[in-house]
């Protein structure tokens, strides 16, 4: 069997550089908090827990004393400004671009603007994207076109994507905004990472004869998620799994292929990544 490897794949940059300062904050202290967890791969959040990292599910219960890191995916202004209120380190590792979708959603809002979040309402990044506008009563999420024509009609729409979208689904939204508003303020916020990657795994599936593409990836991640889609899109089978047991769990999958691509999300660490490729190998 020919294995085939997307050429992006794995930690992007915010998500390294929230789980290097984890772990640097845990060589130094045993009071390393996070609010929700850290990144959306289970087998690295079970690898920092075992280092000692404690997951409240809200600030209320950061203890006095301790170190709380704002993940990546970061948080809600209110929440950010009562922890630094109180005896708590705060390290604010929220993501270079998810932050600009935060200065974004204040800014726009301060200038009056309807702001629209296209992404998931109930995915951290947008919840704390929603908690650095103005006026939240203001803002409204969309998932997809079919919501976006749910809109209705505003002098001025500001329209901020979750950095995890995809292009093509921002630019058909904001083709449907136009519509509705005098004003339109696009913000590209998708992360360079996120398009590296899906671009990555359409090059994958385009250029090279693959049966099937494992992806690999925790199941709660927006990022890979979207990369699945990407790869149903090209009528291409998937198996989307998180760690290298599954693959004795799917071996049926693999008869009869000949050739597999591997894709893994932003937040899928490069030591599960080897796992399942050597364990991929040996089966092969």
């Amino acid at each position: 069997m020919k294995i085939i490897m997307a050429k992006h794949a794995g930690f992007c940059f915010g998500v390294k550089r929230a789980v290097d300062a984890i772990e640097k904050s845990l060589e130094n202290s045993q009071k390393v908090w996070t609010i929700g967890l850290p990144i959306h791969n289970p087998q690295e959040v079970a690898r920092l827990e075992a280092m000692g990292l404690k997951v409240a599910n809200n600030a209320d219960e950061i203890p006095s004393g301790a170190e709380v890191l704002i993940r990546a995916h970061g948080e809600a202004l209110n929440v950010i400004e009562s922890l630094r209120s109180r005896d708590v380190k705060v390290r604010d590792m929220t993501c270079l671009f998810v932050r600009k979708a935060q200065d974004y959603a204040k800014s726009l809002s301060e200038k009056d603007y309807h702001v629209v979040l296209l992404g998931d309402k109930n995915h951290p990044e947008i919840k704390g994207i929603m908690g650095h506008a103005v006026n939240e009563n203001n803002v409204e999420v969309v998932a997809n076109e079919a919501e976006a024509e749910k809109i209705s009609r505003y002098p001025k729409i500001a329209l901020i994507s979750q950095t995890t979208q995809r292009e093509e689904r921002l630019a058909n939204v904001a083709a449907i905004l136009i519509r509705k508003c005098l004003t339109l303020h696009v913000c590209n916020t998708i992360c360079k990472a996120t398009a590296e990657r899906q671009d990555a795994v359409k090059e994958l599936v385009t250029n090279n004869d693959v049966d099937g593409v494992v992806l690999i990836g925790g199941r709660a991640s927006a990022n890979t998620g979207k990369l699945r889609d990407i790869i149903k899109s090209h009528n291409i089978e998937v198996l989307w799994i998180e760690d290298e047991n599954e693959i004795e769990s799917n071996l049926d999958w693999f008869k009869n292929k000949n050739t597999i691509g591997i894709a893994a999300g932003a937040s899928t660490p490069e030591w599960l990544i080897d796992k399942i490729k050597k364990q991929i190998g040996v089966r092969s």
